[in-house]
């Protein structure tokens, strides 16, 4: 498991060898602070656009910056229970507030969000695009988000 967490320039490295191998390359990025039901359809279903699934995950740092009063979980952690799921093959954490410059430099074939995302917003989509690849989006499970489950632990205190 360690393997799958790498940095961006090894990740790059490795991407690289699987484009050789003609393997499309799937990429997508989140917070997964408290990873529920959403999140792993959401990358079950992302996996089978390509063939190898590639998660950005936002550090603690990113995280703070997007959403006060979190992260819940420290990104080692979330790193490695992503990293657990056999549907991703990597996890390289960025701590930009947005995944722009890991998307430029590892340059996906697929970029892949959740419906709740429309297209023109999705960080990236630019550079995707520029080299033949594919934006998408995939739908939500209703009623389930990391926010709502903080919210029902909050009811419960």
């Amino acid at each position: 498991m360690p393997d799958k967490l790498l940095t961006a320039q090894e990740l790059s490295v490795v991407l690289q060898r699987r484009r050789n191998r003609a393997e499309r390359i799937v990429f997508t990025n989140g917070c997964f602070d408290l990873l529920h039901i959403g999140h792993t359809r959401f990358l079950q279903q992302a996996r089978t656009l390509g063939d190898c699934l590639v998660v950005g995950l936002n550090s603690d740092a990113s995280l703070r910056s997007i959403k006060p009063g979190r992260p819940l979980v420290t990104e080692g952690q979330r790193a490695e229970v992503l990293a657990a799921l056999a549907c991703v093959d990597h996890v390289v954490i960025f701590d930009a507030p947005d995944p722009r410059d890991l998307i430029q430099a590892l340059q996906p074939d697929v970029l892949v969000k959740g419906g709740d995302w429309p297209l023109d917003r999705i960080v990236g989509r630019d550079i995707v695009e520029a080299r033949g690849g594919q934006v998408l989006t995939l739908p939500l499970v209703p009623d389930i988000s990391t926010t709502l489950l903080v919210q029902r632990i909050q009811k419960l205190s």
